[in-house]
């Protein structure tokens, strides 16, 4: 049975819910992550989360005051993402690899007062640090405390001497918990407010309700903790059942993860698109055995028929594509093990509501395309300092989407491409996503990206190409293939090659950076 909002109780709290309750149950033994040093069991997941809560406590750090985690994907970073919220402060995770100026930016945002880093981070943490006057101290994990500077301590040696007990504050299932920060591929990054309720109610409808998780389960994701997405399906709702996660600090590549479910053999593999791309034209792809996977999920970017039907060709491990947002915490549109639709994303999670509508907000026939609407208990309270765009986007529990969708009369959702994207080309609007997937289907075409550039005051539309391997950059060829499967006026007037599509730390392909070029 899916959870709603009024099966929780009064008094919740995200740690002592997804961590210290498997101890208190007998659980504590039970393996929580696999890391590169080795196994971390539920009990000393839990004591090393009170260790570095009581740090943080020591630090000043306030009930409701945010908190930045700037650390690569390990133990670590899950103890401090739940040892913040066991104080009642609130988690706010950002990208390991990302430039200094970028770091400045979310240390303005979020005001942070603490800042727990890393040595991958550090540095650039040091100088985005000297324009930000909330910071007070950066906790560094896994570097020397005589390499530190002022403002600056180690959390490994104030948590080795710190108490592994701590009580857990007593937070509502309405006091806010985590921002989940959108993607910032169309502009800046905004923070989605949540409370402490939301995963709770998302790891019951989607984990359990449509993935099945269960204990014996290890989750092995390619994005990085930082994306909502891949941090709550290896570290949060695999806690919900008492299985496991794989956490490892190292850029994700196709070797690499090729190398993890050899040595690891987990069940549930959390993919986007691109890899799923890479994996499949690796030369060692037919020599990987994948048979330990009892599924993949897929989101994040739109995940093309050819490229489903590629991958269970090359793995045959069943794929759930599937379509979420920070706005809505996690996934509400899902395909189901057993029946699956390839280009589509599935049926609505449980617990969610769904409607494709017009501009003035009136429900479409099945069969249009018009934006999609998410009703569910676990929409965001706003975004942070942004009241118009919160406005426009949320009402109650309602999130009205730019993504544009066509539901089909039997309930499958498919992606049409986002609202805000849509090109006016010869007068007749035109989804750069349509263009897009008919590009992929020629069989020199990698990978490829459709965006609009001005010509004479008009849009024209521009395709990005990577092309497969030892294939010609034939853009003419590419028009004509268009032209011969959709409208002619559809076809992109520019094709450029390049080696590869700019990507944002999510994985998502960086429009902005396109359109820039």
């Amino acid at each position: 049975m899916t959870l709603t909002y009024d099966d929780l109780p009064a008094e919740l709290n995200l740690a002592a819910h997804f961590v210290d309750r498997h101890v208190a149950e007998g659980r504590g033994e039970r393996t929580a992550l696999i890391a590169d040093d080795g196994p971390c069991t539920y009990a000393e997941l839990a004591a090393r989360v009170n260790r570095i809560g009581n740090v943080l406590r020591d630090a000043g750090v306030r009930r409701e005051e945010r908190v930045m985690l700037a650390l690569a994907d390990s133990v670590a970073f899950v103890a401090s993402w739940y040892a913040v919220q066991k104080i009642g402060a609130v988690t706010a995770e950002v990208y390991t690899f990302l430039p200094a100026k970028d770091y400045a930016y979310y240390l303005s945002y979020t005001r942070a007062g603490v800042v727990v880093a890393d040595a991958e981070t550090l540095e650039r943490v040091r100088e985005a640090a000297a324009s930000s006057p909330w910071l007070r101290l950066v906790l560094v994990s896994g570097v020397p405390a005589q390499e530190l500077r002022d403002g600056e301590a180690s959390l490994d040696a104030l948590a080795a001497a710190a108490p592994d007990e701590l009580e857990a504050a007593r937070t509502s299932r309405d006091e806010i918990a985590l921002w989940k920060f959108t993607t910032g591929s169309t502009g800046a990054p905004k923070a989605c407010v949540h409370p402490h309720a939301a995963p709770l109610l998302s790891s019951s409808a989607y984990a359990q309700g449509v993935l099945g998780m269960r204990a014996d389960d290890v989750v092995l994701a390619v994005p990085k903790l930082f994306f909502g997405y891949a941090r709550d399906l290896v570290a949060l709702y695999p806690f919900g059942v008492g299985a496991a996660g794989i956490v490892f600090p190292q850029r994700t590549t196709a070797e690499r993860i090729f190398e993890l479910v050899a040595e690891h053999r987990p069940t549930i593999l959390v993919n986007v698109p691109t890899m799923m791309r890479t994996m499949v034209e690796h030369p060692e792809a037919g020599a990987q055995d994948l048979s330990c996977l009892r599924l993949c999920t897929s989101a994040g970017e739109a995940l093309p028929a050819e490229l489903h039907e590629r991958w269970l060709q090359t793995f045959g491990v069943e794929v759930l594509d599937g379509i979420g947002s920070s706005e809505a915490y996690h996934i509400y549109i899902s395909n189901r093990p057993g029946r699956v639709r390839a280009g589509t994303v599935g049926e609505v999670v449980p617990g969610y509501r769904a409607r494709v509508v017009d501009e003035g907000g009136a429900e479409l026939p099945d069969g249009e395309t018009g934006r999609l609407w998410v009703e569910g208990e676990t929409a965001a309270m706003m975004y942070w300092n942004a009241r118009p765009q919160s406005l426009d986007t949320y009402a109650g529990r309602t999130v009205m989407s730019g993504d544009l969708f066509e539901r089909s009369a039997d309930g499958y959702y498919t992606y049409r491409g986002r609202a805000d994207d849509l090109l006016k080309v010869g007068g007749i609007w035109v989804a750069p996503t349509e263009v897009e997937q008919c590009l992929l289907a020629h069989p020199h075409v990698a990978d490829c990206a459709v965006v609009a550039y001005q010509d004479g005051g008009l849009d024209k539309l521009r395709a990005f190409v990577v092309t497969t391997a030892g294939a010609a950059a034939d853009g003419a060829a590419l028009r004509e293939h268009v032209k011969g499967t959709l409208s002619p006026h559809k076809a992109p007037r520019d094709v450029r090659f390049l080696d590869e599509l700019p990507k944002t730390g999510s994985g998502k392909v960086d429009r902005r950076a396109l359109r820039a070029g």
